[in-house]
């Protein structure tokens, strides 16, 4: 079955209607306030802190909490979330897709949608919304060499989520769009995808590909290279790949257009990173990292968020010392609780040393934990702790629990 993009009235093709007016809230320092303030919200962190599962919550608690309508976009190529959603990651693609209200554990106060990029569908979107005249354009969609190229031209998924988050952003039909980005380093790439595009297109490789095409002296003198080259790669293949190259800066004005607004919509008031992070070091320094280069780019944080942050009540000096003093006195304890429980002391000295050492370990991972997020509070300007739960998060009422936790800063 075919499926035509459709805007958010559902009409096939529709652009949908302009974003609605979302009642202001009052002036806070939180979560809710941040999302009530911004019209895109990137998503960044090192792999497996749970990145993905805070853009869903985000976006959900957005929907529910603010109203207007909220698209939660992934350009990770795992594509987890659709799963993270509650929908079925082979009916989402790269239309937009409503999260049903019935799904939610609340009434929403407004919409939920959901995107993951597809980077060849994408790329064909954009040949046809750049080429200058329908000739080229049939020409580059039908090269030989396009898929090819693409799949690796200038690290093309990075571009292309630049691009299509540009797209969704300029669209109007959104009030919020949160975007789940890849990895730290390739969030990164991502960022700096407009840039390399604009570097592609003055660069002396792009000249280099199409002298052939517009230097009728070159050709004749560099014919003995193509023919032997030829023999090698097959025949044609560097005709091709000039030709498909020239036909592609044919397109230069309009990327490089679309490249600066990108770059201008990133470092916009209405934009905000979020960095996402675990307190274990790597990841916390990771987080650093990240939030050293957003400042270097001129990016704004606007917060990070500590995720699987362990109580605080495992902190306190006092309560190591009491899981140390248990350990101790497990052989006396023993007798009287295998006693009273009818079980044998030798096993119950045994359970007890065992909780007593390992609450005394919590604890001084906790206190750890308590250093660090002393440490990314002091480069960002908001910090939100979502506790560690001992349950998968992998339905909406799951979510809505992590949502409620970042939403509240505990």
């Amino acid at each position: 079955m075919t499926t035509r993009r459709t805007g958010p009235t559902g009409a096939p093709g529709a652009p949908g209607p302009p974003r609605s007016r979302r009642p202001k809230l009052s002036p806070k320092s939180g979560m809710d306030a941040l999302l009530a303030t911004k019209e895109m919200v990137l998503v960044c962190g090192s792999g497996g802190v749970g990145k993905t599962t805070t853009a869903a919550a985000l976006g959900l608690e957005a929907a529910t909490r603010l109203g207007g309508r909220v698209l939660v976009v992934t350009v990770d190529p795992a594509r987890r979330l659709a799963d993270a959603l509650g929908l079925g990651g082979g009916a989402v693609g790269n239309l937009e897709v409503r999260v049903p209200d019935a799904k939610f554990p609340t009434r929403p106060r407004g919409e939920l949608w959901m995107t993951m990029l597809d980077t060849k569908a994408s790329w064909d979107d954009l040949v046809r919304r750049h080429a200058p005249d329908a000739g080229t354009r049939e020409k580059i969609l039908a090269n030989p060499l396009y898929r090819n190229i693409t799949g690796r031209f200038v690290h093309s998924h990075d571009y292309i989520a630049m691009e299509r988050l540009h797209e969704l952003h300029a669209s109007g039909r959104y009030d919020l769009v949160i975007v789940d980005t890849p990895p730290s380093r390739s969030a990164l790439d991502i960022l700096d995808a407009p840039a390399r595009m604009i570097d592609f297109f003055g660069g002396r490789l792009l000249h280099w590909l199409t002298v052939p095409y517009r230097s009728r002296l070159f050709t004749l003198a560099s014919k003995p290279f193509y023919q032997v080259a030829d023999r090698v790669l097959g025949s044609g293949f560097l005709q091709d790949v000039a030709e498909f190259f020239m036909l592609f800066q044919k397109m230069e004005a309009g990327f490089v257009r679309r490249a600066k607004a990108t770059e201008a919509m990133l470092a916009d008031q209405r934009t905000t990173f979020v960095i996402v992070t675990t307190l274990e070091a790597a990841p916390a320094a990771e987080a650093r990292y990240l939030a050293d280069e957003l400042a270097r780019r001129h990016l704004p944080l606007g917060a990070i968020v500590a995720n699987r942050v362990l109580p605080e009540g495992l902190r306190s000096v006092g309560a190591r010392e009491s899981a140390t003093r248990l350990v101790d006195a497990s052989s006396a304890l023993a007798t009287e609780i295998a006693a009273s429980i009818g079980a044998d002391p030798a096993i119950v000295a045994g359970v007890l040393t065992e909780l007593g050492t390992r609450y005394h370990d919590f604890g001084v991972v906790a206190a750890r934990q308590a250093e660090r997020q002393a440490e990314l509070a002091a480069v960002s300007p908001l910090l939100v702790s979502i506790p560690w739960f001992d349950h998968e998060v992998d339905d909406l009422a799951a979510l809505a629990r992590v949502g409620s936790c970042a939403w509240n800063g505990s």
